[in-house]
């Protein structure tokens, strides 16, 4: 007997647990109207997104929403808890990202001009990402200039070029005309496109996001060529540039030794990676609970060390539940790809997946200590309006 949930439990299971969680906190702080806003925004647009996209689109994946809907509603939670003079800037974002999803899911799906524009749209991404070494700002005041100013908006050019890469390298190889008969000519376009980018991200220093595409890069050259010596060729670059780096670079070498031994100076440059490792270890199996740990000795922890917050205060078990969400986004992602007769969607699936998958390996092996760390968001939790954008523009079915 095949078993199946009720159609409106998938829905009710992320309202539930995103309402419990501002009623906790609105007993342990007082009833804010940023947690009224925030949860009626956050129901309108996933209870009114998920019915409406099912009457239009019969055919939709009735879960991919409902986890999506369940990992904005614990970011919100944890905004409101970590940062809470930043959660209505987060649901506004929120507003933006959901108008994003439904424009891309409702549209026409000819996507014949991204494969004729392909470098257009790369060249001008990166361009933008060009452009922080200028104008660039960092909305902390202190840190990496990642950002570009639009009015009162922060926006990072490295979110978006994320997407274009992909599209550009869908585009690329699903591309009639090219001769895979000689795969390493065929492949120069590409790789000199891809090193223009690897190169600004790298000089930022945006160590994460590039870690992010050369990663894509592989997973989607792999696929598309069949050829394994791309892999093991990218994996002895990725040790040879480790390498290099620590002794040339200072903030290489810093993010190496903060990974190896950050007790050498626990109480400076270390001092974050320490604080979260102790807020894993406080959380236990079960958590302190929403509101009663003290996450918040972990600098700016709702952007890179929002996982060492669910961990301290949902536990062990709520930090899996999370990867476990992760997991079926990921696997959504790789079902299009292997059930995709078009190479374009099949190649732009993968590099969707593996962005997913490696964002959220780099981003909690970090706070783990498992690996160096590289700042980066967890998709749909940590505050940040472009990610929040990039990462609903990436789930379109």
């Amino acid at each position: 007997m095949k078993f199946t949930l009720p159609k409106n439990v998938l829905i009710q299971i992320p309202f539930l647990f995103t309402l419990s969680g501002f009623v906790q906190l609105s007993i342990l702080n007082g009833l804010h109207w940023q947690y009224v806003i925030a949860m009626t925004v956050w129901s309108l647009c996933f209870i009114g997104t998920y019915y409406g996209l099912r009457q239009t689109i019969p055919h939709i994946n009735p879960f991919l929403l409902p986890i999506v809907s369940l990992l904005t509603g614990l970011g919100f939670l944890m905004v409101a808890r970590l940062a809470p003079n930043f959660l209505i800037q987060q649901v506004i974002w929120l507003i933006f990202s959901i108008g994003i999803l439904l424009i891309i899911t409702l549209a026409p799906k000819n996507l014949n001009w991204l494969q004729k524009y392909k470098y257009i749209y790369f060249s001008g991404g990166l361009l933008l990402l060009s452009a922080t070494y200028v104008v660039g700002v960092n909305p902390s005041g202190f840190g990496a200039k990642l950002w570009l100013r639009i009015g009162g908006l922060f926006f990072q050019p490295s979110e978006l070029l994320k997407i274009l890469f992909v599209m550009f390298m869908a585009a690329y190889f699903s591309d009639s005309s090219l001769k895979m008969s000689r795969p390493l000519w065929s492949i120069i376009p590409v790789v000199l496109m891809w090193g223009i980018a690897m190169l600004l991200l790298f000089w930022q220093p945006d160590l994460g996001t590039a870690l992010l595409f050369f990663f894509t890069f592989l997973a989607i050259l792999y696929v598309a060529t069949g050829e394994l010596v791309y892999l093991l060729a990218g994996v002895i670059l990725l040790i040879m540039a480790g390498g290099i780096g620590a002794f040339t670079f200072d903030y290489v070498a810093q993010r190496l030794q903060g990974w190896w031994n950050p007790w050498t100076d626990p109480t400076g440059k270390y001092f974050q990676i320490i604080q979260s490792l102790l807020a894993f270890a406080n959380g236990g199996w079960f958590g302190q609970g929403l509101g009663q740990g003290l996450p918040t000795a972990v600098p700016v922890v709702h952007t890179d060390f929002v996982f060492a917050a669910i961990g301290e205060e949902y536990g062990l078990l709520g930090t899996l539940g999370i990867l476990f969400c992760y997991w079926l986004i990921v696997c959504q992602a790789f079902n299009i790809t292997r059930r995709s007769h078009d190479k374009f969607h099949k190649y732009l699936a993968i590099g969707i997946g593996t962005i997913f998958a490696f964002q959220v390996l780099i981003i909690t092996g970090g706070v783990l200590k498992l690996l160096p760390m590289t700042g980066i968001t967890l998709p749909f939790i940590s505050y940040g309006g472009s990610s929040l954008v990039t990462s609903y523009s990436m789930i379109w079915q």
